[in-house]
């Protein structure tokens, strides 16, 4: 019975929601159909004569229609919300035009168009014509001359400074993004707004354009009306001069009213909307806000109202009413706001003050708590201004376009890809790159910084293509000689036509965001230790535990973050990867029992990596390109080892010497290089990392690799051997 009960209530409710799901489904087929049928209806309208009563009808929809426009666009709090307006806009005018059209041909037929057009005749101007012209014109003058002007000249202003805009909404929403304070979606959705904002000012931009030809048309229209009438009446009609002048020309102003004050209605909706740009709330909420903020002022109006009234000659009864009311809302609003903190209500004086919390104590006490909240606000904005960012882009202002998605900028989408790239290559994610523009730089300068030091710097030419010919020295025709950024070779900034003649001659040709990308990749290689800091281990830990709780569990109880970050910034300073975080992390496991010194953890750790590190220097043919030091000068070397003040050991040898051993291991090391190789440094393990501390400010990019770190099956093409400087 149980069961029988459960089911048979779960399809009761399955059925209600279908109910009500296809219920709204219904009604917003009969809402899109309804449209369609009022498109149709304005050009049956055009062609086909209506009856007097489907006028009155339509002309009391026309009415009731905008009204409700006017109340829409006083209510919304971002323009957005009524994103459909300009083409409400142009239905709108264009069912109010083929009303006009209706009732002309009825007026002129059968000198009648219905009840309303002839009560808004008759009755709103007292069946006097020449009043009812004078209110017509004045209608179209405020509607024409204020209204649409008025409303067509912010759209346009609204359109371009909206679209002027867009760069720095998108610079500052990808800032969010690069930064990490929103993810993708939020991104998306915040550039898809923006996007919309600026496609919704520039269709209201062409849509005001409408309201003034209304305006223009029912003009022109009430003219051809009123001759029309004569002419039908006195030729037609039999009717005299007086006679078709009274019946045709109130019978024209009536149908012009109608049709005006529902333009008027429009209109005034359009000026609103264009003109809620900085609004937050709907416009009663924003009216009644900002002109009761301050009861001084409102108490500044009733005096000066009250004073008017005193003044003999005027309507006293008036301006002392209007200063009373005034003054009446300025005593309540002064009433209702709350004393500042520290201030103290007045005893004996029957009246309820709001104060704050820290009054309730004593004043001293108040002022000493208001002052330490100052100060803790003060101090947390300080705070936020001390904070530095892992790694930052500063670019001139002519680089911006560069980051400019609308001006065909894809700096952001090389640098999401550059981002992926490395953190496949390091293993680890970068820190996002918060990009600002700086006055600090030339126009077409850009920097990097790490942790708020500048640590590379280029400039780019934005009109022009950076050419290189690694093979030649010969300047390009027209070409501005300048540095490939990245690795300092010669280069030449050339036009952009000249580049299919470039390519053919051999020129490597590349854009200048391509330079800016492969520039701040390989800052961010050379700086990858630097940027990983404890934080990010945790999150790689975190991860890693889900599959291998063992590993992890072990490791953090032999190694402490600090020793972890130590090691893979050692092997990230020598371009090893950390991806193999598992092995790292067993090899930590294993030698951090017997030492913690990261030298020895990190020399460990890469014989753990042999093959990875063997791998990735092997040239095209699987080869190993190396370069030996004497036997001698090795012996030497491993004399001359002293213990270094962070760890590990340095040979201390004379600088004179060092000099000379760099400038002979150069000679390998170009003749490699000019076959298209970069070598590497065969040592013994005991020598390895002195010998790379030694040799990293004259070699940068030079990988010192030990005996024992070579995996095995690899085979080794020698470059030749470094001699010791004393041996000839």
């Amino acid at each position: 019975m149980a069961q029988s009960w459960q089911s048979a209530t779960g399809t009761h409710k399955a059925g209600s929601w279908a109910e009500r799901l296809g219920g709204k489904q219904t009604w917003l087929g009969l809402a899109d159909m309804g449209v369609i049928g009022l498109v149709m209806l304005v050009v049956i309208m055009m062609v086909l004569p209506l009856p007097a009563r489907v006028l009155d009808f339509l002309l009391a929809g026309n009415i009731s229609f905008s009204l409700l426009i006017l109340a829409l666009s006083m209510n919304v709090r971002h323009v957005l919300d009524l994103s459909a307006f300009p083409t409400i806009l142009l239905v709108a005018t264009l069912f109010r035009l083929a009303l006009n059209v209706s009732s002309t041909r009825l007026i002129l037929l059968h000198g009648y168009a219905g009840e309303v057009i002839n009560a808004f005749g008759h009755f709103v101007v007292g069946g006097n014509y020449v009043v009812g012209a004078v209110v017509f014109l004045i209608l179209v003058i405020i509607q024409f001359v204020v209204i649409t002007r008025g409303a067509e000249r912010v759209a346009e202003v609204a359109a371009r400074f909206t679209l002027d805009a867009m760069p720095g909404k998108q610079m500052s929403i990808d800032a969010d993004l690069n930064a990490g304070i929103i993810d993708e979606d939020q991104a998306r959705a915040r550039r898809a707004a923006v996007e919309r904002e600026a496609d919704f000012y520039g269709a209201m931009d062409g849509a005001s354009k409408f309201v003034k030809g209304d305006a223009i048309a029912g003009i022109i229209i009430t003219v051809i009306n009123i001759l029309a009438g004569f002419v039908v009446g006195l030729l037609q009609q039999g009717l005299s001069l007086a006679e078709a002048l009274q019946r045709y020309t109130l019978l024209t102003v009536g149908d012009g009213l109608v049709a005006q004050i529902p333009a008027l209605l429009v209109s005034t909706a359009t000026g609103v909307i264009v003109t809620r740009a900085a609004a937050e709330n709907n416009l009663g909420r924003e009216v009644s806000r900002q002109l009761t903020a301050d009861p001084q002022v409102l108490a500044v109006a009733a005096t000066t109202l009250g004073l008017l009234g005193l003044v003999p000659g005027l309507p006293k009864l008036s301006f002392l009413t209007l200063a009373g009311l005034l003054g009446g809302i300025a005593y309540v609003l002064h009433r209702q706001t709350p004393l500042p903190a520290g201030a103290t209500g007045t005893a004996g004086t029957g009246r309820a003050r709001t104060l704050a919390p820290a009054t309730v104590a004593g004043g001293s006490g108040a002022k000493e708590a208001a002052a330490t909240g100052e100060r803790s606000s003060e101090e947390s904005d300080i705070l936020a201004h001390l904070q530095v960012d892992p790694f930052e882009l500063n670019l001139g202002y002519s680089l911006l376009p560069l980051v400019d998605n609308s001006s065909g900028g894809d700096l952001l989408t090389r640098i999401s890809a550059i981002r992926r790239r490395l953190a496949w290559d390091l293993g680890f994610v970068v820190p996002p790159i918060r990009i600002r523009d700086s006055v600090e730089l030339r126009p077409n300068e850009y920097r990097f910084l790490l942790r708020g030091v500048e640590v590379a710097r280029g400039e780019l030419l934005l009109d022009r293509l950076l050419a290189m010919n690694p093979g030649s020295q010969e300047a390009p025709p027209g070409g501005v000689e300048t540095k490939e950024p990245a690795f300092g070779l010669p280069a030449w900034w050339v036009r952009t036509e000249d580049r299919e003649k470039l390519e053919t001659s051999g020129f490597t040709v590349v854009e200048p965001a391509a330079v800016l990308a492969t520039h701040l990749t390989e800052t961010l290689r050379s700086c990858a230790g630097q940027l990983l800091d404890r934080q990010e281990i945790r999150r790689l830990l975190d991860a890693l535990r889900e599959n291998y709780p063992a590993v992890v569990d072990e490791v953090t109880q032999v190694a402490t973050l600090g020793d972890l970050q130590k090691v893979m910034q050692g092997l990230l300073a020598e371009n090893v990867s950390c991806r193999d975080l598992v092995t790292i992390l067993e090899t930590v496991a294993d030698t951090a029992r017997q030492t913690k010194d990261p030298v020895a953890l990190v020399q460990a750790v890469r014989l753990a990596l042999r093959r990875q590190i063997t791998r990735a220097l092997l040239t095209e043919d699987g080869l190993l390109p190396a370069i030996t030091l004497s036997p001698r000068g090795e012996r030497y070397l491993l004399e001359s080892l002293q213990a270094a003040p962070g760890g590990g050991q340095l040979p201390a040898i004379d600088p004179q010497e060092l000099r000379q051993l760099a400038e002979r291991l150069r000679t390998p090391v170009q003749q490699a290089a000019q076959e298209g190789v970069q070598p590497v440094l065969l040592v013994s393990a005991e020598l390895r990392y002195p010998l790379r501390q030694l040799l990293e400010r004259s070699f940068p990019h030079l990988a010192v690799l030990a005996y024992s770190e070579v995996a095995p099956g690899i085979s080794v093409k020698s470059y030749g051997m470094v001699v010791w400087p004393d041996e000839g």
